[in-house]
C-alpha cells in the first residue's frame, strides 16, 4: 500500500476513535433524570406520627442515590379528603405518591409498593373514648357486646368496609379532624387507632375528655403501603428498592424505633391484657 493511502486510513482510524471515546464519555458523563415527588400534606392531629412516613421515603431515596439519581420531594398546600387525594394519585394529579391502609382496590387501580411501613401496627387496634365511659368498655367481653356501641370511622377508609363486613355499628365523616370532635359530641362511642398513632392523638386531645380505652382490642390485616401512579412504574421500583436496603442495613428499623409511640405500640402487643376481637 502506497505511503499517503496508509496516512490516510491512519487519520480515518483516528477520527473514528476519538468520535467514539467521546460519544463514551458524554453517555458516562449523562446526569439522570430528577426523580419528583409529590405527597399529600399530613394533618394537624398526626403530625408526629405522620412525619414517619415522609422520613422512610427520604431514607428509601438516599439509598437509591447513585443508582437512581437526584430526587425532590414536595407536599401538596392544600388538605384534601383522603377518597379526593386517591382520584388525584389514579389520574396522576396534584400528587404522585401517597402511603395509606391497602385494599383490592387501591391494588387493582394503583401500583403498591408492598413492604409494611409499619410492620402490624396498623393491623392492632385500641380505642378512643370519652373519658367517663371507661367503665361501659370494661364490662364487655364478646364482640356482640361490642356491637351494642358506635364505631367512628373516616367514609372511604378501607376499615369502613372490614368493620361493617363484621356487623359493628358505624358513623362516619370524609374528614378525619372532624371525627375527635364527633367522639366528644357523643355522635360515636369509640374511635378505633392503630397502635402507633393512638398515643400521640390522645395526648392532642386530652383535654377534651377523652382517654384511651383500657380493655379491649381489634386486629384485622390492614398494612400500609406508599402507592404511586400506575404510570410510575420506575418510582415504585426505585422506592421498594430503597426500603429493602434500609431493611436490610437495618437503617429501616432505626428510624421506625425512634418514634417512641411505635415502640409503645409493640409493647402494648406483647402484653396480652386485653381481650382481642379478630375481624375478618
Amino acid at each position: 500500500m502506497p505511503k499517503q493511502r496508509r496516512l490516510v486510513w491512519f487519520f480515518v482510524y483516528l477520527l473514528l476513535t476519538s468520535s467514539f471515546c467521546q460519544s463514551s464519555n458524554a453517555q458516562e458523563l449523562t446526569p439522570l433524570p430528577l426523580t419528583r415527588i409529590t405527597l399529600p400534606p399530613i394533618e394537624k392531629s398526626a403530625e408526629k406520627t405522620g412525619s414517619f412516613f415522609p422520613r422512610i421515603l427520604e431514607l428509601a431515596l438516599q439509598k437509591t442515590l447513585s443508582t437512581h439519581g437526584p430526587y425532590q420531594v414536595s407536599s401538596y398546600p392544600h388538605q384534601l379528603t383522603n377518597s379526593r387525594f386517591l382520584a388525584e394519585l389514579e389520574r396522576n394529579g396534584v400528587i404522585n405518591l401517597m402511603w395509606t391502609m391497602t385494599d383490592q382496590t387501591r391494588e387493582a387501580k394503583l401500583i403498591p409498593i408492598k413492604i409494611s411501613l409499619l410492620k402490624e401496627l396498623n393491623s392492632y387496634r385500641i380505642f378512643l373514648i370519652r373519658k367517663d365511659d371507661q367503665d361501659r368498655f370494661g364490662k364487655i367481653n364478646t364482640l356482640d357486646e361490642l356491637r351494642t356501641l358506635r364505631a367512628g370511622q373516616g367514609t372511604s377508609w378501607p376499615d369502613t368496609e372490614i368493620l361493617k363486613k363484621n356487623q359493628l355499628p358505624l358513623v362516619t365523616s370524609a374528614h378525619y379532624e372532624l371525627l375527635f370532635d364527633m367522639l366528644k359530641a357523643r355522635r360515636f362511642d369509640y374511635f378505633p387507632r392503630g397502635l402507633y398513632e393512638i398515643w400521640d392523638e390522645y395526648l392532642l386531645h386530652k383535654d377534651h375528655d377523652i382517654a384511651i380505652e383500657q380493655n379491649l382490642m381489634l386486629y384485622y390485616h390492614a398494612p400500609i403501603y406508599f402507592f404511586t401512579n400506575k404510570e410510575n412504574a420506575l418510582l415504585a421500583e426505585r422506592i421498594e428498592t430503597g426500603l429493602n436496603l434500609a431493611i436490610a442495613d437495618g437503617s429501616f428499623d432505626e428510624l421506625f424505633y425512634s418514634y417512641k409511640g411505635f415502640k409503645k405500640g409493640e409493647e402494648e402487643i406483647h402484653k396480652q391484657s386485653r381481650i382481642l376481637f379478630e375481624l375478618h
